[in-house]
């Protein structure tokens, strides 16, 4: 198990934490290490242990250093990595590795035709210049339980390829996160890659996310992918949430109310109040766990109607 930094009760929260002095942003002293391939990155993890943390494209890991809420003594970078960036279609299924920058990933027109959520989910993270840097992998790596890519990988039943000093094992999604920035991963192992199914020809799809301002950290978060049969009626329902629970959340119940169903209002409606009752919300200072649970009711019958359309429609 790894947990993404020393202070996660804290990292959700940062935007409304204490200012911090002008001389506290910087990072405290660490050792830098660079591999040049997976293996090398497992070597140095088991070297150094606990202590490590990887370096991908820094986009959650380097303000938190520069907080000092994160406090490793030794980053291993793993930008020079030649073996974890590419996007390929694998029988059936759509493979990206780590390092693949979210941007790439983005703009990818194998991604997009395979698994055309992932770009409309990536539209939602952050801002272009953060996916310019941000990496796949990283943003799973760091489990935040609002985080857009998390949520795509759970509603998918998506896999993920990791690497450890025994060789290589698949997790498969709602296993591999745990809680708020806590994996399944151990201290000496390595994300390598995530694949997921491609989606049958014509699937709708739709994320619906609330949030304070687009790029902010969801409040609420529903993925959506449905498919709809040549008699209008559903023979795929992929539904998540994330921003709802200690971890992104399929929502099972949901989705079997609506397999092999035609879709109509009242069951979009009685699956949406499923959804809500699978879910377990807490307060913070974004919202309290009533207002999401309702959020979460009113997103799911939003995106599943907008997902129908969008199929109905002809869009990719």
């Amino acid at each position: 198990m790894r947990v993404s930094d020393d202070t996660a009760p804290i990292a959700r929260t940062h935007p409304c934490g204490p200012v911090r002095r002008s001389n506290d942003m910087k990072p405290p002293p660490f050792e830098y290490r660079s591999a040049h391939d997976s293996a090398e990155a497992v070597n140095l993890l088991t070297e150094y242990g606990d202590d490590a943390k990887i370096l991908a494209g820094g986009q959650s890991l380097v303000p938190l250093m520069n907080f000092r809420m994160a406090r490793p003594s030794v980053l291993i970078d793993i930008n020079q990595t030649h073996d974890m960036t590419h996007i390929r279609a694998d029988d059936g299924h759509l493979v990206v590795g780590a390092m693949t920058r979210q941007r790439v990933l983005e703009r990818d027109q194998t991604a997009g035709s395979a698994v055309p959520l992932l770009p409309a989910a990536l539209a939602h993270s952050g801002h272009t210049t953060n996916r310019n840097r941000g990496t796949f992998g990283g943003s799973l790596a760091h489990a935040d339980p609002a985080a857009e890519l998390p949520t795509v990988l759970v509603a998918l039943g998506g896999e993920l390829t990791v690497q450890g000093p025994s060789g290589k094992r698949t997790v498969p999604a709602e296993d591999f996160f745990l809680a708020p920035l806590v994996t399944s991963l151990e201290y000496n192992e390595i994300l390598l890659s995530a694949r997921l199914p491609r989606l049958p020809q014509g699937t709708g799809v739709r994320v619906e996310e609330l949030a304070r301002r687009h790029g902010d950290f969801a409040i609420v978060s529903v993925m959506a992918a449905v498919h709809l049969d040549s008699n209008g009626r559903a023979d795929l329902v992929r539904i998540a949430a994330g921003g709802v629970d200690s971890t992104p959340i399929r929502l099972h119940e949901a989705e079997a109310q609506l397999s092999g169903t035609a879709l109509d209002d009242a069951g979009i409606d009685a699956a949406a109040v499923a959804a809500a009752d699978s879910v377990h919300p807490t307060d913070d200072v974004h919202g309290s766990a009533s207002y999401r649970l309702e959020m979460v009711r009113v997103l799911v019958a939003r995106a599943i109607r907008s997902a129908i359309t969008h199929q109905k429609e002809g869009h990719r």
